[in-house]
């Protein structure tokens, strides 16, 4: 989530056929290949109970050959890739490889780039979140962000932030209701225990660490089905990574997670699957090989995943 308001937007389309074989998609009007900021849409939903975290069963999330522009630059190349239900998925690969614009185009949030198109299909429990009658923001709330760097609202409190997310998602609350889904997002984000006495005092006077927390609370504050982490120990210190570490194996079994990861051993530390993503200078990119972390890290069927998880490149 975000400090901009929400807004629905319409869905991707793949740019158009080129006029040429061979040649490049022509890139859609005000195209801006080097666009990298994204903002979330205000929500102008009606009003529903406030749910409840662990409601219904877990879901699972799956992309068939999903593809990826940025104008007339292709950045993704027909990614196919399932994240079991209830478990944590790592994707792990060299920089520029396009793992953060894939964990992007799994909430909708790639469509808000200037230029940027899509091919193919992202199912929440079968269902597309490309589908023409899908809300963007439902499909945000089901599909929950934590980015990079920790983005709380500095001079909200923490009670607030965490409340934040209900109101930015258009969900209606009682008094005793936001408390008990505070307390709660809280514990679940492993940070209760250090804030339950100033819940008051302001969300940005928090160390690095606790602000990350602090913002995982806010996405399960919504009670996603899936969270989405692009690389969220990256600006941490170990201690702090630690903290976000043993959060993410209590939140695993509640929910369904996908991190972005550059830590090797992160990866192996937190995640049940593994995806190595892989781009050339003169290639999109794509999926080398998926299977079991174990798998990934100890016996991977192709050489550049093993050359890549030992370190000799990337």
């Amino acid at each position: 989530m975000t400090d901009a308001p929400m807004t629905d937007t319409p869905p991707l389309q793949a740019p158009p056929a080129p006029a040429a074989a061979g040649a490049p998609p022509v890139p859609p009007h005000g195209t801006d290949p080097a666009a990298d900021t994204l903002t979330l849409p205000p929500v102008s939903a009606q009003a529903r109970p406030a749910p409840r975290p662990g409601d219904g069963p877990l879901a699972g999330l799956e992309t068939r050959d999903v593809s990826a522009w940025f104008g007339a630059r292709k950045v993704l190349e027909r990614v196919s890739l399932a994240m079991p239900a209830g478990e944590v998925t790592a994707l792990i690969g060299p920089s520029g490889c396009g793992k953060s614009t894939y964990l992007r185009i799994l909430n909708r949030m790639h469509e808000m780039v200037r230029g940027a198109a899509l091919a193919g299909e992202v199912l929440l429990d079968g269902d597309d979140v490309y589908r023409l009658d899908r809300r963007p923001a439902e499909v945000r709330r089901r599909i929950g962000m934590v980015f990079q760097r920790p983005n709380p609202f500095p001079a909200m409190s923490i009670q607030d932030n965490v409340s934040s997310g209900l109101k930015l998602a258009g969900i209606k609350v009682s008094k005793e209701e936001r408390r008990h889904l505070v307390e709660t997002s809280l514990r679940r984000a492993g940070l209760w225990d250090e804030v339950a006495t100033r819940l008051h005092t302001p969300g940005g006077a928090l160390s690095g660490g606790q602000q990350q927390r602090l913002c995982i609370a806010r996405s399960l504050a919504v009670s996603p089905d899936i969270l989405l982490m692009d690389e969220p120990c990256s600006a941490l210190d170990p201690t702090s990574t630690r903290r976000v570490e043993e959060t993410i194996a209590e939140l695993r079994g509640r929910l369904t997670i996908v991190i972005v990861t550059h830590n090797m051993q992160q990866a192996q530390r937190v995640s049940q699957t593994c995806a190595f993503f892989l781009a050339t200078h003169d290639t999109p990119g794509r999926i080398v090989e998926a299977g079991p972390t174990g798998q990934i890290f100890g016996s991977p069927r192709d050489q550049r995943t093993s050359d890549y998880v030992n370190g000799r490149f990337g």
